[in-house]
C-alpha cells in the first residue's frame, strides 16, 4: 500500500512539473503547419517571435478585449507594428460552446490570413476546442485527431463534476453530435 501512494504522489509530482512547463514554455504548439498555432497568453517578446519564425498573420485572441490589462495593450500594439491581424472572439473555459459560436469561429479561421495564432490565458481549454474545430472543419481531420487538442498534451484537465474545463469537452461531443457530415 505504501509503494502504491508513492507511486501516485510521485506521477502527481510529475504531471504538475509537466503543467508548469507548459505554462513556463508558452504552451507553443503546431495545430497544423503553415496554418494553425496555438498557445498561451503570449508577451510581445514572444510574440513577435512566433510571427517572425512561423509566419503568423493573424492573432485570434480568445480571451476577449481586456482594455485596461497590461497584456491586451501590449498584443494590440506589438500587432499593429508587426502589422498582423487581431481577432478578439470571447469565449469562457468554463461555458460551452454553441453551435453557433462554432459555426463564427470556422468562419472567421476559414478567411483569416494564414498561418493564424490562437490563444487564450494557459493556451490548453478554450485554444484547445478552437484547435480541435479548425482542424475537423477546416483541414478535414478525422474526430478522433481532432478530439486530439484537447489533451493533457497541452494542459487541458476536463474531468467530470471536479473541472469547469469539462465544459469544452462536453462541447465537443456536443458538435460532434450536431457535425452534418456524419453519416
Amino acid at each position: 500500500m505504501k509503494t502504491f501512494g508513492i507511486s501516485v504522489a510521485a506521477a502527481g509530482i510529475c504531471l504538475g512539473g509537466y503543467l508548469g512547463y507548459l505554462q513556463f514554455s508558452g504552451n507553443f504548439h503546431t495545430v497544423i503547419e503553415g496554418q494553425l498555432y496555438r498557445s498561451a497568453q503570449p508577451s510581445a517578446v514572444s510574440l513577435e517571435s512566433y510571427v517572425r519564425r512561423y509566419g503568423i498573420k493573424t492573432v485570434i485572441n480568445l480571451r476577449g478585449p481586456e482594455r485596461r490589462e497590461h497584456w491586451y495593450t501590449e498584443e494590440i500594439a506589438t500587432s499593429s507594428r508587426l502589422g498582423i491581424d487581431h481577432v478578439d472572439f470571447a469565449m469562457s473555459a468554463s461555458r460551452e460552446v454553441t453551435q453557433e459560436t462554432a459555426d463564427k469561429l470556422v468562419e472567421i479561421m476559414k478567411n483569416a490570413p494564414k498561418p493564424i495564432l490562437i490563444h487564450c490565458k494557459s493556451g490548453a481549454d478554450r485554444t484547445g476546442i478552437v484547435s480541435a474545430l479548425y482542424s475537423h472543419k477546416i483541414a478535414g481531420h478525422d474526430e478522433e485527431m481532432s478530439e486530439g487538442q484537447l489533451s493533457i498534451a497541452f494542459g487541458h484537465i476536463g474531468i467530470p463534476y471536479l473541472s469547469q474545463a469539462f465544459a469544452m469537452d462536453r462541447s465537443w461531443e456536443d458538435l460532434e453530435k450536431q457535425d452534418p457530415t456524419k453519416g
